[in-house]
């Protein structure tokens, strides 16, 4: 890694998270999307805000955004990305709440407690009770049809994707995956990563400042968290400080955690998007992802991304770039043809 002096050093690591947390979280995390009406859609919608989990002073909120009226629709449950420890539900790109809300489905945009304050198992619990409560409440509150759910993700929020494939009951109608991941205890994970070694190293000390005690659900984004993800990948401790188990000497704690070991026939039909210049998740990740659904017989579409990096659909082009607009038909294509009424 190199070796800067400290202001020089201290000015390249805020540079590498700003890059960082743009290509993670690649949404603009606290530009809500409702203030940008005007470029989400023609027709109008609303947005409420609920608390759909309380842990101890810890409340975790889910947005809901939707067109009013009393029309039944599909929903899609939709999960930010920032490797567990970053980010917040209102970090949706309104060009894509724009498509989703034009292609008549409800959204329910989530936060979850982040990590390491807060470990896996208890993270994928937000996401179980989210999911219960999107089924028992939305279809009263906010007139969604329960039994046609699609759950969407973005890289940290497109593993979690995958893992809803197989720890939420029932089983949702579609997945969709933006350079997601399925197997959390691979070496790209558990050891120094050289993408992120050839950035300033993070001290230990300056890690464990950037995160506290305290438990939360939304980050407020400043940045800090950022430094200790960057500290995780230069260490290789990503896996061990998210979990609190060691993959080196506790494989098998990682069985539950890592959804390429747990597809089966009742796996949900899914969707995953790669850019294969990814430099933060290995486009490789998708591939085995979708090779194991091609064993099971999974119904399945793998989008690669060609010369496209992580958070390829993000910045400020959006859907003013031509392919990812067609990439986000397609997205919507087979949102519908597994969410349609007679499914």
């Amino acid at each position: 890694m190199k070796t800067l002096s400290h202001p020089a050093r201290l000015a390249s690591i805020l540079f590498t998270l700003f890059f960082l947390l743009m290509a993670n979280i690649n949404r603009g995390q606290n530009a809500d999307p409702a203030n940008q009406a005007s470029k989400i859609s023609d027709r109008a919608f609303s947005k409420e805000t609920y608390t759909y989990k309380t842990v101890g002073d810890c409340k975790i909120q889910a947005d809901v955004y939707r067109i009013p009226g009393n029309v039944v629709r599909p929903a899609i449950l939709w999960i930010h990305g920032g490797a567990l420890i970053m980010g917040n539900r209102r970090s949706i790109h309104p060009d894509q709440l724009s498509r989703y809300l034009q292609a008549g489905f409800t959204v329910i945009s989530i936060d979850y407690r982040l990590a390491p304050e807060t470990k896996l198992k208890e993270i994928l619990e937000d996401l179980q009770d989210a999911y219960r409560w999107l089924r028992t409440e939305g279809p009263e509150r906010f007139r969604i049809d329960p039994d046609r759910v699609a759950v969407i993700g973005h890289s940290a929020g497109g593993y979690l994707t995958l893992m809803a494939g197989f720890c939420l009951n029932p089983r949702p109608k579609a997945l969709v995956s933006f350079y997601g991941y399925g197997d959390i205890a691979g070496e790209w994970y558990c050891r120094p990563d050289p993408f992120y070694c050839q950035k300033p190293a993070v001290l230990k000390e300056e890690a464990s400042q950037a995160i506290g005690g305290t438990v939360i659900s939304d980050d407020p984004g400043n940045r800090k968290r950022g430094l200790f993800y960057l500290y995780c990948r230069q260490q290789g401790l990503w896996p061990k400080e998210v979990t609190g188990h060691d993959p080196d000497k506790e494989p098998k704690a990682f069985n539950p955690f890592c959804p390429i070991r747990n597809v089966s026939a009742t796996y949900p039909p899914t969707m995953l998007l790669h850019g294969d210049k990814d430099t933060d998740v290995p486009f490789q990740q998708s591939v085995e992802v979708s090779r194991e659904l091609e064993r099971h017989q999974i119904t399945h579409q793998f989008i690669a991304m060609k010369d496209r990096g992580h958070g390829f659909d993000g910045g400020r082009d959006g859907m003013k770039d031509p392919e990812i607009a067609r990439t986000f038909d397609r997205v919507v294509t087979f949102l519908r043809s597994h969410l349609a009424a007679n499914q």
